[in-house]
C-alpha cells in the first residue's frame, strides 16, 4: 500500500513543476481517527513552494487520483497532513492473500541472494552463559531470523578466544579442584575461577581418569575444561533454539599470520608505530583524541588488533554484509577496528553494529548483582529453569537494544495480562480452541467465502492489524530492532481479544 500510495502521490505532484520532489513518508498514524496512513509531504513542500502547507495538501488531495477499491478516502487534517483511509474491498483482498501465503505472509525478497552474517554471544570458553551472553544470544539469532524472512542467507557465528590469561587461570582453578578429590592441599589461584562449575568439571575428570592426571601439566586441564564447557555452552543455546553455523577460534589468526600482516600493513600506511615498548594505532587520524595501543609493552595484543584482521577474514569470506552484536563495554572499541579495515583498503560500510545495553536481573522485587570470576551469578540455563526458554526468549526482547533491561523473574512467572508472555499465549489458546470447534461442527469445503460480512468495527481493526504485519517485520529487520515485533504482537493480540469479546464467532446448533 505505501508503494501505491507514493506513486499516486508523486502523480499529483508532477503538475508543482518542482525540480526535485522530497522522499515522500507514509506512517501510520498514532490516532486511528486520524486514518490509516498519512503523509507529511505539503509540509516539506512549503518552502519550495512558496505557500502554506495546508494549501498545499488540499491542492494535492483535489489531484489525486485513486482507485476506490483501494482507498476509501483520503483527507486533509491539522497543519496539513493528509490522511489516508483504505477502502474495505482493498482489505478483504488482503485476507485472502493471507489465507493464501499462509505461514510465508509477510515475508520478502529484499536481501534476496546476499550473504550475510551475525556474530554473536561470543563468550570465551571460562563458564556457563550468563544473561548478558542471553541477551546479545537471543538479539542475535532473532535478528538473524529477520533477515532471513527478507531473504538472506544468513551465517550465525560464535567468536572465541582459548587462549590468554583467563584461560590459563580456568585451567589452574579446574586443576587445583581435582588435585583436591585427590586429597592434595593446593593454594587456589588468586583470581581463580570460584564457580560450583569448576568442581564439576574436576570430578568429571575424577570420575573418567581417576587419578591418572595427577601429574599432568596445565594444557591438559586447560583443554578438558574449555571441551566441558562448550559442550554446555552449545546445550545451553540449543535450549533456546538456537544453532550457530561455525565458530571461529581467534588462535587461528595468530597461526596463519593475520595479526603480523595487519600491523605491517598498517605501518606501510604510516598508520601505526613503536613507541614506549608497545605499538600505537593512529586513532588520532580518525576523529580521536589519543592514538590507541595495539600491542601492550609486554607483547600482548589488545582487543583490538585481533579484531581487526578478524573482521577482514570475514570479507575475504565473501560476505555481503556482517552484522556485530555487542555489549555496551565495546562501544568504545569497535569504531577503531572498523576504522582500521577501511584504511587497509576493505569496504568497512558493509558492517553493522549493534550494541545493547546490559540486564539487570530483578528477583524478589530487587536488583541481584553478578559477578563470573566470583561464582556469584545465575547462570542462563538456570534462569531458563526457572521462567522457561520461550519467556526467556521473549523477555529479552521486550526491549529496544539501547535501552537497559530488567529481567524481572516474578512477572515472568506471573500467569496474568501483566506478563505478557502469558496475553500472548492466551489469545494464541482461545485461537487454537476456536479453530478446534470449527472444524468439529462445520465443513467448510467448497463452501464461497463473503469477506463483506465482516464490517464490525473490532473486526475491521483486526484486519488493519494484520495488515500492519510485512511492514513490521521489514522495519525490524532494518533497523535491527526485533522489540517492534514484540510491541506488534502485544497490540495483535490486544485487537484479538478485543474482537472475541464482542463479536459472536460460534452459534450453537
Amino acid at each position: 500500500m505505501k508503494t501505491y500510495l507514493r506513486s499516486i502521490l508523486r502523480d499529483a505532484l508532477a503538475s508543482f513543476e518542482l525540480e526535485s520532489i522530497p522522499e515522500i513518508e507514509i506512517e501510520k498514524p498514532n490516532v486511528k481517527e486520524h486514518g490509516d496512513a498519512a503523509t507529511n509531504i505539503a509540509m516539506q513542500l512549503a518552502q519550495p513552494v512558496g505557500d502554506n502547507p495546508r494549501n498545499i495538501a488540499e491542492t494535492i488531495v483535489d489531484r489525486l487520483e485513486y482507485n476506490e477499491d483501494k482507498l476509501q478516502s483520503v483527507e486533509v487534517a491539522g497543519p496539513g497532513f493528509i490522511n489516508f483511509r483504505y477502502a474495505r474491498p482493498y482489505l478483504y483482498q488482503l485476507l485472502n492473500t493471507i489465507l493464501s501465503e499462509q505461514a510465508n505472509y509477510g515475508r520478502t525478497d529484499q536481501h534476496k541472494d546476499q550473504r550475510m552474517q551475525v556474530e554473536f554471544v561470543s563468550a570465551n570458553p571460562t563458564g556457563p552463559l550468563n544473561i548478558g551472553h542471553g541477551r546479545n544470544a537471543v538479539l542475535g539469532d532473532t535478528v538473524a531470523r529477520l533477515l532471513e524472512w527478507t531473504g538472506a542467507h544468513v551465517e550465525r557465528e560464535y567468536y572465541f578466544n582459548d587462549a590468554g590469561r583467563q584461560m590459563r587461570l580456568l585451567g589452574e582453578s579446574v586443576q587445583v579442584r581435582y588435585l583436591e578429590l585427590l586429597g592434595e592441599e593446593c593454594a587456589f589461584p588468586e583470581e581463580g575461577y570460584q564457580g560450583e562449575y569448576i568442581r564439576d568439571i574436576a570430578q568429571s575428570i575424577y570420575d573418567a581418569e581417576g587419578d591418572e592426571l595427577r601429574d599432568k601439566e596445565l594444557d591438559t586441564f586447560q583443554e578438558i575444561a574449555e571441551n566441558y564447557i562448550f559442550e554446555e555452552i552449545k546445550h545451553t543455546l540449543e535450549r533456546l533454539n538456537i544453532q550457530m553455523d561455525s565458530f571461529f577460534n581467534e588462535h587461528t589468526l595468530y597461526e596463519d599470520h593475520s595479526i603480523n600482516e595487519v600491523v605491517e600493513k598498517l605501518k606501510e600506511k604510516d598508520l601505526a608505530y613503536d613507541a614506549e615498548g608497545a605499538t600505537w594505532f593512529k586513532t588520532s587520524e580518525f576523529d580521536k583524541e589519543k592514538d590507541t595501543v595495539l600491542i601492550k609493552s609486554s607483547g600482548e595484543p589488545t582487543y583490538r588488533l585481533p579484531d581487526i584482521a578478524y573482521h577482514i577474514n570475514k570479507l575475504e569470506r565473501g560476505f555481503d554484509r556482517c552484522i556485530d552484536i555487542f555489549g555496551a563495554d565495546h562501544i568504545d572499541t569497535y569504531p577503531d577496528v572498523l576504522a582500521a579495515v577501511g584504511a587497509l583498503g576493505y569496504d568497512a560500510s558493509k558492517f553493522d553494529v549493534l550494541v545493547y545495553q546490559f540486564v539487570t536481573l530483578v528477583k524478589e522485587g530487587k536488583p541481584f548483582k553478578m559477578s563470573t570470576r566470583k561464582a556469584n551469578f545465575i547462570t542462563l540455563d538456570e534462569l531458563m529453569d526457572e521462567v522457561g526458554s520461550d519467556v526467556t526468549r521473549f523477555f529479552f526482547l521486550m526491549r529496544s537494544p539501547s535501552t537497559h533491561l530488567e529481567f524481572d523473574i516474578a512477572q515472568a512467572k506471573e500467569e496474568s495480562e501483566n506478563n505478557p508472555v502469558f496475553y500472548l499465549q492466551y489469545a494464541h489458546a482461545r485461537i487454537q480452541s476456536i479453530l478446534r470447534k470449527v472444524n468439529e461442527r462445520y465443513d467448510f469445503e467448497n463452501v464461497d467465502t463473503d469477506f463483506a460480512l465482516l464490517e464490525h468495527e473490532a473486526e475491521i481493526s483486526l484486519i488493519k492489524a494484520l495488515h500492519d504485519f510485512p511492514e513490521v517485520i521489514q522495519s525490524a529487520a532494518d533497523h535491527m530492532e526485533p522489540h517492534r515485533l514484540i510491541n506488534y504482537l502485544y497490540d495483535l493480540a490486544g485487537d484479538f481479544t478485543t474482537f472475541y469479546l464482542v463479536c459472536r464467532l460460534l452459534l450453537e446448533k
